[in-house]
């Protein structure tokens, strides 16, 4: 992509980027609102039938998501204009969604800054492999990294893991005033669920907070995961990475209905996102509409968005995705892990 090009979209993004602070109040309160209330509507649902309570902790776990993604501007420092705004109300919603603020805020910087670079993977992604890769690994890291990408381990195992484990414990090397974040997180999170214990007792917490937080967790991992992994996405080693080419090749417009759009909170347009993360999220669509070279995103949806379950490795020669079954293709061989698997599960024996 030139530089004139280049140019020419910083541009045309560059008025989308200032805060309205009226429209971020108004998506606080429209969000933040209806939590409490179908969190408690739940809870009240208990005396009736536990069929009732699950599609109400379901459309909860909805506006967790949409109280994840103000949690996520605020870590861009894009909700408020006043930088303590954003990271006061950013610490509280971290509380609501189980994320640290300035470990998460610093990890996703490097997110941003490094995403598909082939060099620089490893901090505030999902793991991926390239073919090479792959094939030059021992048998036991296949067989881990197999395990990984398996969609039950990844979406359902992946909330408890990330959420519950991960982000409670500091990360190697962070800084004083990323542990003292997490330190607070931890502690007024304890606060928070002690305090509904207290006021509904265990049970019913459990019963209430339980689909809340494991749907609403399958659901962010599962945005994480297609906005960036789908078949024609843009992957290149330092030399040849451009950060354009990775906000607008290797993120995602991601169409979904209104209503799920407006639950995510626009995040959908994710190579908007990445092109200007100062964009709020209520802007985001805006300037996708406002700026045709960002309409030639690669669109993907809930059906074909699908299809990303299948991709598990980057073909670096063919700059595409590809599945575990497509390597003896890619590389004219088979695959030890394969036999080794199949060897110890009957269930995939003769496959």
């Amino acid at each position: 992509m030139h530089q004139a090009s280049i140019a020419h979209l910083k541009k045309n993004v560059a008025p989308y980027e200032k805060t309205d602070t009226k429209a971020s109040i108004r998506q606080l309160v429209n969000t933040l609102v209806p939590l409490v209330l179908l969190w408690y509507g739940a809870y009240l649902s208990l005396s009736v039938s536990y069929w009732l309570t699950l599609p109400i902790a379901i459309v909860a776990a909805g506006f967790v998501v949409r109280t994840f993604i103000i949690f996520h501007d605020c870590c861009h420092q894009s909700f408020f204009k006043n930088r303590l705004a954003n990271d006061i109300l950013g610490t509280i919603t971290g509380v609501l969604t189980l994320c640290p603020y300035e470990q998460w805020k610093n990890a996703h910087a490097i997110h941003h800054a490094t995403s598909s670079n082939l060099d620089k993977r490893g901090i505030g992604d999902i793991w991926i492999l390239t073919v090479d890769e792959y094939a030059a690994s021992s048998l036991w890291q296949r067989i881990t990294y197999r395990i990984y990408r398996n969609p039950l381990v990844m979406f359902g195992l992946g909330p408890s893991f990330v959420f519950l484990l991960q982000y409670r414990f500091n990360r190697k090397g962070a800084r004083r005033k990323e542990r003292m974040g997490n330190y607070l997180t931890n502690v007024l999170l304890v606060a928070l669920y002690a305090l509904l214990i207290w006021a509904v007792g265990w049970q019913a917490f459990v019963m209430v907070q339980g689909p809340i937080f494991f749907v609403s967790g399958l659901l962010g991992i599962w945005l994480f995961y297609v906005q960036h992994q789908f078949e024609d996405s843009y992957f290149e080693n330092e030399e040849e990475w451009s950060y354009v080419k990775a906000a607008v090749e290797g993120s995602s417009y991601y169409k979904l209905p209104t209503v799920l759009q407006w639950i995510t909170g626009n995040i959908g347009f994710h190579h908007v996102h990445h092109l200007s993360p100062k964009v709020p999220n209520y802007n985001l669509e805006k300037a996708h509409e406002a700026t045709p070279p960002l309409q030639m995103a690669t669109t993907i949806t809930l059906r074909t968005s699908l299809k990303s379950l299948r991709f598990h490795l980057w073909d670096e020669r063919n700059k595409t995705f590809v599945g575990f079954r497509d390597i003896k293709r890619v590389l004219g061989k088979t695959d030890p892990a394969v036999h080794s698997i199949k060897k110890h599960s009957p269930s995939l024996q003769g496959k």
